[in-house]
Order: C-alpha cells, then sequence, then structure tokens
C-alpha cells in the first residue's frame, strides 16, 4: 500500500475504502463509528438504519411512522414519508415551517406570515372549500380564496378590508380602524364609529353604547347586556336553553364591583361581596355543589356531588372535581394530581416541584391495577426518562427542553440533541444502546443474536457474538479476531464494512 491510500483508508476509516491486508475471522460490527466525522448505524442484514456527522449537527434517523427525517441541526430539517415523499421542512424551528400532502402546502413564519394552497398536481377538488387558497402576514393582511365570493376576503389592517369566521365572528370589516370597525356574530351587526367608544348594534339584537359611560343591548332571543362605567357596572340576562323546560327562568349576573356582585339561574346562584374576597355559591341543579370563599382566593371550601374543594391557601389545597384528584402544598411548590381516562383505561398519577423542577407521570391500567405501569420523570434541566411498561425505555442527561415540548416533536429533532451529553434506549429487554457526547462512546446489545459492541470513536471497538470477538483499532487499521471455533489472530489495514448475518473472511 503506497502512503496516500493509507493516509486516505486512516481518516476515512469507513464504507467504500478497500484495503487488502492480513485478517483473521471474527464477528461483524453493526456500527461504524468515525467520530466526530460520521457515526453508522446498521442493521442485522447490514443496510445504514441511520447516521449522525459533527456531533449532534448531520442526521438522518427513522420516524416512528416509518418515515425518514434527516437534516443539518437547527439550520434544516427534512421529513419523508414510509413510501419516501416530501411531507415537511423546518429551518430554524421554529422560525420556518412547511408542510405538504397528496393536495395542499402549507408554509409559515413563525406562525405570523402564513400561506396555505393547493399543489400543482392536486385532484380536482371535490368542493368549493378544497380549493381554499389563504394567505396572512399577521396583525396586517388577510386574504381567503374559496370560488365562492361569500367565503372569500382581503384585508388591508388597519387600512380596510374583511375577514370571515374569524376571532370569533362570523364577519369583521374596518375601515382606517380604529375610526370604523363592523363585526357579525349570530345575525347581529355591531358598528362602531369610532371604536371601542360609540357602539350601534343591528339585527337579532338592537342596542347602543358610549363606552365607557354605558351600553346596553337587546337580542330577539329575550337575552341582554348592559354596562355603566365599564367594568364597575353590569346586569346580564341570559335565556334558558331552547331545549330546557317550559317556564324555566333565565340566567341573571348584576354586578356593582367592587361591592357587590351575584349571578342567579336554574337552580343556581353565586354571591361575591367585596368581590372577589367573599362570597357563598348554591348549586341544587344539575348537580349539587355548596362552596364558602373568605379572603379568596386562599380559603375556600366547596363540596358537592362532583366537586370537592378544601383550600388552606397557599399551606394546603384539596379538590376533586369529576373524578380530578388535584392536591398543592405549599403553592406553587408541590402538585400532585390524579385522573383516569375511562375510554383509554388509564388512571393517570401526577406529581410536579414548582411545575417543571421535577414533573413525574404513571399511567397504569384502570381494570388491570397490576399490569406494568408506564412512567414519564424530568428533573429539570439534568434528566428525563421514559418508560412504556412493555419493554421500551430511554433516558438521556441533559434534558432542558423535554418537560416543556414532551409532544412536539419537531423542537426535539431540532434543538433536545445538542443538550443529550448521554442517552440510554431499550427497544426491548435485552435490546439497547447507549450514546455518550454524540456517539463519541458507545454501548450496545443484542441478547436475541447474542451480540455485544463498544465503540471509543474510531479509536477503539470491541465487538462480540456467541464465541467470536473482535477488537479493532482505528476502525480496522489494527486488531485482533477470534472467530468461531478457533484461535485469536491478527488483522491489518481491515477497513470492509460487514453484513451482520455473515462473517466474511478477510
Amino acid at each position: 500500500m503506497n502512503v496516500p491510500r493509507l493516509i486516505l483508508a486512516l481518516a476515512l476509516g469507513g464504507p467504500g475504502v478497500a484495503v487488502t491486508g492480513r485478517a483473521a475471522e471474527g464477528p461483524p460490527e453493526r456500527e461504524r463509528n468515525a467520530w466526530p466525522v460520521v457515526v453508522r448505524e446498521r442493521d442485522a442484514a447490514g443496510g445504514v438504519t441511520s447516521w449522525t456527522g459533527a456531533g449532534p449537527l448531520l442526521f438522518r434517523q427513522p420516524t416512528v411512522d416509518g418515515g425518514q427525517v434527516a437534516g443539518f441541526r437547527p439550520l434544516y430539517l427534512r421529513v419523508q414519508d414510509a413510501a419516501g415523499d416530501f411531507r415537511a421542512a423546518y429551518f430554524l424551528y421554529p422560525l420556518f415551517s412547511y408542510h405538504q400532502d397528496a393536495d395542499t402546502y402549507r408554509w409559515s413564519l413563525l406562525e405570523l406570515i402564513r400561506r396555505t394552497n393547493r399543489r400543482a398536481a392536486a385532484g380536482a377538488p371535490r368542493s368549493v372549500f378544497d380549493e381554499r387558497g389563504e394567505f396572512e402576514v399577521w396583525p396586517f393582511w388577510f386574504s381567503r380564496q374559496t370560488g365562492d365570493p361569500a367565503m372569500s376576503y382581503h384585508g388591508l389592517f388597519p387600512v380596510a378590508g374583511t375577514i370571515r369566521n374569524m376571532l370569533g365572528f362570523e364577519r369583521a370589516s374596518w375601515v382606517l380602524f380604529p375610526l370604523y370597525a363592523q363585526t357579525e356574530k349570530r345575525g347581529a351587526v355591531t358598528t362602531s364609529v369610532p371604536w371601542p367608544f360609540v357602539r350601534i348594534t343591528r339585527g337579532t339584537a338592537h342596542g347602543f353604547g358610549l363606552w365607557p359611560l354605558f351600553s346596553t343591548l337587546v337580542r330577539d332571543d329575550g337575552g341582554r347586556d348592559d354596562f355603566y362605567l365599564w367594568p364597575l357596572g353590569y346586569n346580564h340576562v341570559k335565556p334558558p336553553a331552547p331545549d330546557a323546560p317550559p317556564g324555566t327562568p333565565p340566567r341573571h349576573d348584576v354586578g356593582a364591583l367592587p361591592f357587590y356582585a351575584a349571578s342567579t339561574g336554574p337552580g343556581y346562584a353565586d354571591v361575591n361581596y367585596l368581590w372577589p374576597f367573599f362570597g357563598v355559591t348554591d348549586q341544587t341543579a344539575p348537580v349539587r355543589y355548596h362552596e364558602t370563599r373568605y379572603f379568596w382566593p386562599f380559603l375556600v371550601q366547596g363540596r358537592g356531588d362532583e366537586r370537592r374543594v378544601n383550600r388552606w391557601g397557599p399551606v394546603y389545597t384539596h379538590s376533586i372535581t369529576k373524578g380530578y384528584d388535584k392536591t398543592w402544598y405549599l403553592w406553587p411548590l408541590v402538585r400532585r394530581a390524579q385522573w383516569t381516562e375511562a375510554e383509554h383505561d388509564l388512571v393517570h398519577e401526577r406529581t410536579q416541584l414548582f411545575y417543571f423542577l421535577y414533573w413525574s407521570e404513571v399511567q397504569h391500567s384502570a381494570s388491570r391495577p397490576q399490569a406494568p405501569a408506564a412512567h414519564l420523570t424530568h428533573v429539570w434541566p439534568l434528566f428525563s426518562s421514559w418508560d412504556n411498561g412493555a419493554g421500551r425505555r430511554q433516558w438521556q442527561a441533559l434534558s432542558p427542553f423535554e418537560v416543556f415540548f414532551s409532544g412536539n416533536e419537531k423542537w426535539r429533532q431540532t434543538w433536545s440533541p445538542f443538550f443529550t451529553l448521554v442517552r440510554h434506549e431499550q427497544r426491548a429487554p435485552g435490546d439497547e444502546r447507549t450514546e455518550l457526547l454524540w456517539n463519541a462512546v458507545t454501548w450496545e446489545r443484542h441478547d436475541a443474536a447474542a451480540e455485544r459492541e463498544f465503540h471509543l470513536g474510531p479509536l477503539l471497538s470491541v465487538t462480540r457474538r456467541a464465541d467470536e470477538k473482535r477488537v479493532a483499532i482505528g476502525n480496522g487499521l489494527l486488531g485482533f479476531a477470534h472467530p468461531a471455533g478457533g484461535g485469536w489472530g491478527m488483522f491489518w489495514l481491515d477497513f470492509r464494512p460487514k453484513s451482520a448475518t455473515t462473517s466474511a473472511s478477510r
């Protein structure tokens, strides 16, 4: 071998470098570790399942749904589905996101600038709503095109425009806001000139207001809203539901804050004095409940069919609401909660120290309490662990984001790996992997195949399968192998990748 070829082999230490040399047979390696350049993980057939490069920066790995995610953290991530089709991309997430399916695409810049439309290769739309194209620059520009003029709009805020089915209104229009604004909700059209000071309502409700002095609004269904010196004085009347029995009285809310506030209705009365400090709640329908408040929110006592409150804040609080059992000790220091999801047959038990410094949840079967439980624990920002109760486990350190973004896979893929100095994953009992310093040091075991593997970057690797053993220095620059049924032998310049299903002769 000439010197340039030897230097190339030493530098790459991986696939694609064919070097002849004396070798002894031994077990194959599932991992080719040329840290910090590249670390490749292989399956039993020798195919590359995932790889990382330049520490946590470059990567490709499978997703839980059988797809692939790859990229250059934190700049760019690309997601493919199980069929290999492009589905999403992220640039400095959450700065920029792009998603697409077979018919539509959507991109956003911090969710403030957003665009949604149909792809050029999409099939024929099934309705006018499938034709919808939206573009928003929040809160200045709003645009939607559906093919139906009644559902399409444009708006440039605060100059002029209209939006539909947004912000809780069926329609909202403005011209030189706040000089002129008009909103429509359930057939009631309210015009403000200027907003919010002068307000006139017509349609299914009629009223006039001069904010903050007074406002009155009478609805066609018998409801009424009055304000006096907003928000100090008010009078609200809410009619009973359409399916309520004949003769059911309306709900009535009245207040002269901070001296007095009351809310009464069918089977319900809530009265407050020196609001919000002192009050009493009495409810007989649809469920029974009685509550007394002294210096709210510190002293509260409540008893009822579906709710129970015993609060001596901030020292101790215990409440049960529709099966949700919650206890605070020295609020906000320690919180414990327990509840049941009947539809999923799960009992949840959660413990928190100062909301997120310590966060732990245990889930177990409600019908089979002796079955293994699932655990999720965060010790912020040091440690996170997860156990699904069925043999799969994972823990990592450090962990500054998991407690806040445990359900956000995009955040976990983009930012968490930078802080994960140590990570351990057990895919099943006897099938596990531990990584230190972004794969600089790795341990792996596969009991079903009687395999063990250790890598200290490209410096040292130790592999064992049944009675076969292999010790390599420099990813094959020099090493020793113990083949099945034989003795130890020495090898050098052996850089070839090998399938884990067979022991290749060198």
